[in-house]
């Protein structure tokens, strides 16, 4: 059975500061509509504008993911990301009504807890997976970050860590499947090493850090000058600031002994959800960071792209579903309108796939550009619809005592000539369930690796009069 689509039942609300500009801010998560996938409204900003979670926005990955449209921005968006992604909300709307999404604890620990305070509840809309077919590689030698996703049924994380630190060492994280997130990896918190917030300090960053939204990795020693300024940033006496050689700042209690491996796999699960789809692969990351987990998130709906616009792979010596005769006893239509010759692949909740052998004696081209015959656009159009026409018809009982007739089309693109010899291969999917026998189908024709043709049609079963 196919995964349906999920949103919150009602909305919810958290308040808190930004780890990097310190202003307090509320965040609301509402529900949204199918195929929406998450984005941010920013209230406090003229026309209220809103930010898609995509990686065509991505702003800066300075010490976190930071978005930008519309005119506006939203700052350190992985942790609630993650746990919308890792509960497997697919769409949502997040209002906040200042620039940066609080950092709370430096995990997604509250976020996952609203979200299930609010409720999750099933959509109508079948969930659109990304599912790899082929091995991705993305490397970045400067900062020796490598990422590899390979094919696998579930998505599943393993991360290496490695700092050169005698505190951190190597560490390893695995996320086998979605279910771990909340439990294993939800409540994991950001770390930096000391001599890393010195350098944050001295640049302005993170006015709203505080001893207790990050774990502190001690791997240096502070003069009392750097301790005091320490203190004044995070508006605590100097005494709390316990140093006790190698180790963490104020002896902080890990919730796991893998933490900081932990967290940084949530980083990439929210990171990654910039691609906009929920993934089938497993992901392999060494010395992960923002910048490189944005980098491999564009490498990845690059190839959401690729595999969406790649052609069916149509075994030739394969047995069809349904052959020329069978395919007139379930469609009404005949020569020459008979646009359709065989039905290769049938999935009753998913797709359709069908071909059409283009001949030249065929009553078309006797007078449509008889000199150098073309297809004409509409008839590829039509022979979507009769191959759409099995998809629908597969969800009544009698599918020959029924017809299904054209409502609407919508965001047609004709991208090539379609000419006798040619195979055209016709492949349509369900956009949303079948609701009250009305079915929204997106199509799309193929010759060899190429599209001819895209479209997305509503039908409608009617019983035969």
């Amino acid at each position: 059975m196919a995964d349906k689509q999920r949103t919150l039942e009602k909305e919810v609300s958290l308040q808190g500061i930004g780890l990097h500009t310190g202003q307090k801010t509320t965040v609301t998560i509402k529900p949204a509509p199918e195929n929406h996938w998450y984005k941010f409204k920013r209230t406090d900003l003229e026309g209220n504008p809103v930010i898609k979670a995509d990686v065509d926005y991505l702003h800066t990955t300075m010490r976190g993911t930071s978005l930008k449209h519309n005119g506006a921005e939203v700052h350190t968006t992985e942790h609630i990301l993650a746990a919308l992604y890792g509960l497997r909300v697919d769409n949502a709307l997040i209002e906040i009504d200042g620039p940066e999404i609080p950092i709370l604890d430096g995990s997604a620990k509250y976020f996952v807890e609203a979200l299930k305070k609010a409720g999750i509840i099933e959509q109508d809309a079948l969930r659109n997976y990304f599912e790899l077919d082929e091995n991705i590689k993305f490397e970045d030698t400067e900062k020796q970050t490598e990422f590899l996703a390979v094919p696998d049924p579930e998505y599943r994380v393993t991360v290496m860590v490695d700092y050169g630190s005698p505190l951190l060492g190597t560490q390893h994280a695995m996320m086998y499947n979605m279910r771990e997130f909340e439990n294993e990896i939800s409540s994991c918190r950001t770390f930096v090493f000391l001599r890393e917030l010195m350098q944050l300090v001295n640049a302005g960053l993170i006015k709203g850090g505080d001893v207790n939204n990050a774990i502190v990795m001690i791997d240096t020693s502070l003069s009392a000058e750097e301790k005091q300024k320490l203190a004044d940033t995070f508006d605590k006496p100097v005494s709390m600031l316990k140093e006790t050689g190698v180790g963490i700042l104020n002896n902080l209690k890990l919730h796991f002994e893998n933490e900081p491996a932990r967290h940084k796999l949530l980083d990439i699960v929210g990171d990654l959800a910039l691609t906009g789809k929920f993934i089938k692969g497993h992901i392999l990351a060494a010395r992960p960071g923002h910048a490189g987990n944005c980098m491999f998130a564009k490498t990845l709906k690059s190839q959401i792209k690729k595999q969406k616009n790649r052609a069916p792979v149509i075994t030739t010596n394969k047995k069809p579903l349904f052959n020329i005769n069978q395919i007139t006893e379930v469609l009404p239509h005949r020569y020459p309108f008979l646009l359709v010759d065989k039905i290769i692949e049938l999935q009753k909740d998913d797709y359709v796939i069908g071909m059409k052998n283009v001949t030249r004696n065929e009553e078309m081209f006797n007078g449509h550009f008889p000199d150098e015959p073309v297809m004409p656009g509409v008839l590829i159009i039509e022979a979507m619809a009769q191959t759409g026409g099995f998809l629908v018809l597969a969800h009544v009982d009698n599918p020959s005592d029924y017809a299904t007739y054209f409502m609407k089309i919508d965001n047609v693109k004709f991208k090539q000539k379609v000419i006798p010899g040619d195979t055209l291969v016709l492949k349509l999917e369900l956009i949303t369930p079948i609701r009250r026998g009305i079915a929204h189908m997106q199509g799309t024709a193929y010759v060899g690796d190429n599209i001819v043709a895209q479209g997305e049609l509503l039908a409608q079963i009617a019983k035969k009069k």
